[in-house]
């Protein structure tokens, strides 16, 4: 005797897509929100690699040292005359400074910083990448 597996219902054609778009849009939120941690600095400077690092957050005043010796006090270039007025400028009561050096800038920009937040009586602290250290066996 011959099983009929035949029916009389039509396949169905269409499906609800409420529930990819509740992916869709909970995906849009999360890189939305997410997007905002991710601190972008427009200067490129290559820092140098250490052990360790600490992350950096926006009570502090940044200064990016270039390669070739250009200093920059919150991304806006000044010269080595204004770094103490500049600085000033936008402390708004924060009472560090992080300095953000290339590996190839000079020990004497990285000392003008020092000194100048030294006299605005600021904490340098030293922006680097952390270093993956390889295991020697």
């Amino acid at each position: 005797m011959p099983l009929n597996f035949s029916t009389d219902r039509k396949p169905l054609m269409s499906f609800s897509q409420a529930g990819l778009a509740d992916i869709v849009l909970l995906l849009l939120i999360f890189f939305l929100l997410t997007s905002n941690f991710i601190p972008q600095f427009g200067i490129q400077v290559n820092l140098p690699r250490t052990q360790a690092s600490s992350p950096t957050a926006g009570q502090f005043v940044s200064v990016a040292i270039t390669a070739d010796g250009a200093f920059f006090v919150e991304q806006r270039q000044v010269s080595r005359d204004q770094l103490i007025p500049s600085i000033q400028d936008v402390l708004n009561g924060r009472d560090a400074l992080v300095l953000r050096a290339d590996e190839d800038a000079y020990v004497k920009d990285l000392a003008d910083v020092a000194s100048a937040a030294r006299a605005l009586n600021l904490r340098l602290l030293m922006a680097t990448d952390q270093r993956v250290l390889s295991q020697r066996r």
